[in-house]
């Protein structure tokens, strides 16, 4: 299946969801183009070609920083006259807001939140999860030659290795944009930035009551870590937004990932499942985390937490 990618970019850097959209993109067996739209796109097109690029393509317009309507008319431009079957771009902010437009626009079938794509058969089935990640299904595009996917961000490794693609530069008409982009404001992280950190102690909806953080926040002390924890404790207001892991928090790679008391929900291991290495400790032989954990225990967080104390 001939497959197009939108590249995402902020700020002149490439997003790793581009080159992790490329590794989707070898399952699919087919020519892969990527898309570069930027006003200055060249600037990009080294980023983008990697092994399993077989095209890039440049496409300039007048803005600097992402815009919805311009990305949603060159989108289409790109989809009509490239004529691919598949089209990637990242389950992102950015792509939600042009994304389904585009899909409903041109008539393609669509599926956001992708973790898994087989494209085997002749056929296309994707799957993605449901009712809070509480249901897994597969999503087939019956009558559709042509779908749009939105893909989970680390759900597959960024694509490595030097690329040796064609290069075009493609023009696009765009009729203007009712959006506009003013300024970057950066959401203040708080007293730590987790995603900066080499070993986090990462604490879930097992520590129970809000009293017991501070047991583990001068344990994450002690043993040189730094605090973080799952969305459920950000949402009791226990915790600001900053220490929160997971797909509406921050993705984060330290060296160690020690999670205390956490399930493993989809959207925390999202941001979380590339980590050095991941210790897991939960009473729930059949907690997901498990299943990322490279080292695990099935046991009381609190007397791990207790015999970790007295180590340090």
């Amino acid at each position: 299946m001939s497959v197009l990618i939108v590249a995402e970019h902020l700020r002149g850097e490439l997003r790793p969801i581009t080159l992790e959209l490329v590794s989707a993109a070898q399952e699919l067996d087919g020519p892969v183009a990527v898309a570069v739209i930027a006003k200055d796109p060249s600037a990009l097109t080294d980023a983008v070609d990697v092994e399993g690029v077989n095209e890039i393509l440049s496409v300039k317009v007048d803005q600097g920083e992402f815009e919805n309507d311009v990305y949603q008319q060159a989108v289409e431009q790109l989809i009509e006259e490239r004529q691919a079957q598949v089209t990637l771009l990242g389950f992102t902010v950015n792509s939600m807001g042009y994304g389904p437009a585009v899909a409903a626009k041109l008539g393609l079938g669509f599926a956001s939140d992708v973790f898994s794509i087989d494209g085997e058969a002749g056929g296309l089935v994707t799957t993605r999860a449901f009712y809070g990640s509480k249901v897994h299904a597969e999503v087939e595009f019956p009558g559709h030659d042509r779908v749009m996917l939105l893909l989970r961000p680390t759900a597959w490794p960024p694509a490595e290795g030097a690329g040796s693609a064609a290069k075009e530069e493609v023009s696009v008409s765009i009729s203007g944009s009712r959006a506009r982009h003013l300024e970057f404001v950066d959401v203040p992280t708080g007293d730590v930035d987790i995603t900066t950190a080499d070993f986090l102690l990462s604490i879930g909806r097992g520590v129970g009551d809000k009293e017991n953080l501070p047991q583990f926040e001068e344990l994450a002390g002690k043993m040189g870590a730094i605090l973080s924890v799952s969305r459920p404790l950000v949402d009791q207001g226990w915790m600001p937004n900053s220490r929160q892991v997971g797909q509406s928090g921050k993705t984060v790679k330290p060296k160690v990932y020690l999670a205390l008391g956490i399930s493993g929900a989809v959207q925390h291991l999202a941001g979380m499942k590339t980590s050095g290495t991941i210790i897991a400790v939960n009473s729930d032989p059949d907690a997901a985390i498990f299943n990322v954990a490279h080292y695990g225990a099935v046991a009381d967080l609190f007397e791990v937490a207790e015999e970790l104390e007295k180590l340090y």
